[in-house]
């Protein structure tokens, strides 16, 4: 049976993957600042009525699997998650601040797909299995 979110008027179920790179595409991601990343995204994703379903990383950027309301504004949410994102971040690893000479964190660009062409069990086992490579090396 698949849970289906409501509010006041519709029932509805949209997911979204969306992938944020890392300005120039600089290595600046491990366990610590993505969980970090991911602290701030679920903190500020509730005003925008977005839930996370699942969450990775690999060097140079982000997978996120999350839910959403027919009335969210995504791109407000996205730019608004990106500008608190990055300066919390370089705030708190001073390191990022070395391999990022601008001030920007994040590429402009971004991707966002619904997932409505492939079952999200499919795209949650995608997003687990990202960066699993590099970290068996080290």
């Amino acid at each position: 049976m698949m849970n289906l979110d409501s509010n006041a008027h519709s029932v509805f179920l949209l997911h979204y993957h969306l992938v944020l790179v890392v300005k120039y595409r600089r290595q600046i991601f491990n366990d610590e600042i993505s969980n970090r990343a991911r602290e701030i995204f679920e903190y500020i994703a509730p005003n925008y009525n977005i839930t996370t379903e699942e969450w990775n990383h690999d060097k140079d950027h982000v997978h996120i699997l999350f839910r959403a309301h027919p009335n969210t504004e995504i791109s407000r949410f996205i730019n608004a998650y990106k500008s608190a994102s990055s300066r919390l971040l370089k705030k708190e690893f001073p390191q990022i601040r070395q391999k990022l000479w601008e001030e920007r964190f994040w590429s402009q660009s971004f991707c966002l797909l619904t997932t409505g062409g492939a079952p999200t069990e499919v795209i949650k086992k995608y997003i687990e299995s990202q960066g699993q490579n590099d970290r068996r090396r080290k």
